[in-house]
């Protein structure tokens, strides 16, 4: 072929890409000059009555529909909507796809789950309940729907929760439901099965209000009630006094009991004065109660509460130091005996009542060494080097730094820089923890004089306080998690928290799965919350509490998360990386 006719052809395939586009594009309809038609409900027929039998509770109800169409052939998906008689949709109780992701003209749902939902939203069992329903048809922008009523009658019987949880403003957790304190569920008394019984050990705030829940989120079922009886959906009940209280709750007979717990204490054969003395506890929070006590002698006690010899908790036979209430342990299956000790000395005495597991243990009190002369200067040594200079008030050292610590190196203690001083070490490893991946881990070891190093257990970033009065030594590390929820939506209850792993030094990465247009935020609940100063970007600086939100994910996908902090903890760097 020649230049010429080559030149012509490039020419006309140019005249004939233009004319097809501007075909396509006469073929795109503006936003608003199409029509999406109503989807038309056949099944229920609006009205209809649909007795909910607990003995068939697989049956199904099914709503069908004629489907919409676009005008232009846009593809349709469906929902089905739930409200309250004479609702609008604009926040029902149930919402849920069609069959087939919502492609479908029909759904289906059991009795089990329908009875379930409006169980969670308040309609009570062995009733009579209006609801209007609705198919709604999507459609890009666009959106129409079929209306009906259906008349629901519920099982017969009330739902009961596998679990129950206590919150409101008179509780440990400030009233913030997603941090809800699980009650303890009691077994029968067979020992074996599940009852619907519960209680806890917590703490009260007078004139503050409380309910139970059976998630930490809502929808739930919600008991509230007064006088102790219990009332599904009920008020909020009103504490009355401030204080420690054993609450127990019973969902057969609906109603409550509350024991205000003035005191625990240790009473029996170990303690001074026998089992005519008495060794009170102090209240810790989240049910817990310690004490040092001197144990002079070996030999049987128990937990006596307010002084009562009617409240007296003793060891479950068979356990190694799990705890039941004398007075209930027959209605639980349980058989008790008094407490066996073979220690002598100073201990921790610790009573736990959270719920899981009631028990008690016991720890050699170090607190009881003799002070340790303070130096006028203390520094910290890593394989003999000095990495860090502490700061001194009265006889605590302390630096505000988180200092990047290897577990593969070692440590000393010394007032001199170069180590020609008197060196310190401690009784055990820093950032050993039962419970490693909590938000603040801390611990308090024994201070002593003497040229031993000390070793961190994993790599972590401590900080320190070292009181030489004690003598002690007090370790803290901080874990971080993404957080990551639907802030346009205003959906932070159903956030999703990341936990991150750290490496040396001082940095954190997660891998996750991240949602489009979601806000994201690396927080340390509650010391710490680190937003950015660029808040679009993939990467950015951080800056502790006045930093925004971080919303930079514009494609839903697998990510790498990493967060360098400084060593006060109060700025760094971040980068997603897809």
């Amino acid at each position: 072929m020649t230049t010429k006719n080559l030149y012509i052809t490039k020419i006309v395939a140019f005249f004939l890409l233009v004319l097809v586009s501007c075909q396509q594009d006469d073929n795109l309809q503006p936003e608003g000059e199409w029509e999406l038609s109503t989807p038309a409900v056949l099944t229920p027929s609006s009205g209809a009555k649909i007795t909910l039998d607990e003995n068939t509770p697989s049956e199904t109800v099914m709503f069908s529909w004629e489907a919409a169409e676009s005008s232009v052939g846009y593809g349709v998906t469906y929902e089905v909507l739930m409200d309250e008689q004479g609702g609008n949709f604009t926040d029902p109780i149930f919402v849920s796809k069609s069959s087939d992701n919502g492609n479908d003209t029909s759904f289906t749902i059991t009795y089990e789950e329908l009875n379930k939902t409006l169980a969670y939203n308040g309609y009570p069992a062995n009733s009579e309940i209006t609801l209007a329903f609705a198919v709604k048809a999507n459609s890009l922008s666009k959106s129409s729907m079929d209306t009906g009523e259906l008349k629901i009658v519920t099982f017969t019987n009330p739902l009961m929760p596998e679990s129950l949880y206590i919150s409101g403003t008179a509780t440990e957790d400030n009233g913030d439901l997603s941090q809800a304190i699980e009650l303890q569920r009691l077994t029968s008394s067979d020992g074996t099965s599940l009852s619907n019984k519960y209680e806890i050990y917590t703490s009260l705030k007078a004139g503050e209000s409380y309910k139970f829940y059976n998630e930490r989120s809502l929808p739930a079922l919600q008991y509230g009630g007064s006088e102790g009886n219990i009332e599904f959906f009920g008020n909020e009940i009103v504490a009355e006094d401030s204080g420690q209280y054993r609450i127990t709750v019973d969902l057969d007979n609906n109603t409550y009991e509350l024991l205000h717990i003035e005191k625990w204490s240790m009473v029996g054969q170990p303690i001074n004065g026998g089992w005519g003395g008495d060794e009170p506890l102090e209240y810790q929070g989240d049910g817990i109660w310690k004490a040092s006590i001197n144990l002079f002698e070996t030999g049987g006690f128990v937990f006596r509460a307010n002084g009562d010899w009617g409240y007296l908790l003793k060891r479950v036979v068979g356990t190694p130091n799990t705890l039941v209430m004398e007075r209930d342990a027959s209605s639980q299956g349980l058989s008790f005996e008094d407490i066996p000790n073979d220690l002598t000395g100073t201990y921790i005495v610790t009573l736990d009542l959270s719920p899981g597991n009631y028990n008690y243990t016991f720890e050699r009190d170090g607190s009881v060494a003799a002070p340790i002369d303070t130096p006028s200067q203390l520094f910290l040594l890593e394989n003999g080097t000095m990495i860090e200079e502490f700061t001194v008030d009265g006889n605590v050292f302390s630096s505000n730094k988180f200092i990047p610590l290897q577990s593969n190196n070692t440590y000393t203690l010394n007032s001199a820089s170069d180590g020609s001083g008197t060196s310190y070490s401690v009784e055990g490893l820093l950032a050993s923890s039962d419970s490693p991946d909590d938000n603040k881990v801390s611990d308090v070891l024994t201070l002593v004089e003497n040229n031993n190093t000390f070793t961190v257990v994993s790599d972590r970033a401590i900080r320190f306080s070292i009181d030489f009065s004690a003598p002690s030594l007090t370790w803290t590390y901080y874990n971080f998690r993404l957080f990551h929820w639907d802030q346009a939506n205003e959906k932070w209850d159903d956030r999703q928290e990341f936990l991150m792993t750290y490496s040396h030094p001082n940095t954190y990465t997660v891998t996750a799965d991240l949602s489009a247009d979601y806000d994201s935020k690396f927080i340390s609940p509650w010391d710490y919350d680190l937003g950015s100063d660029a808040p679009s970007a993939l990467a950015g600086n951080l800056i502790k509490s006045g930093g925004s939100n971080i919303v930079n994910i514009t494609n839903s996908g697998t990510y790498t998360v990493t967060m360098i902090l400084n060593d006060d903890y109060e700025t760094g760097t971040y980068e997603f990386k897809q």
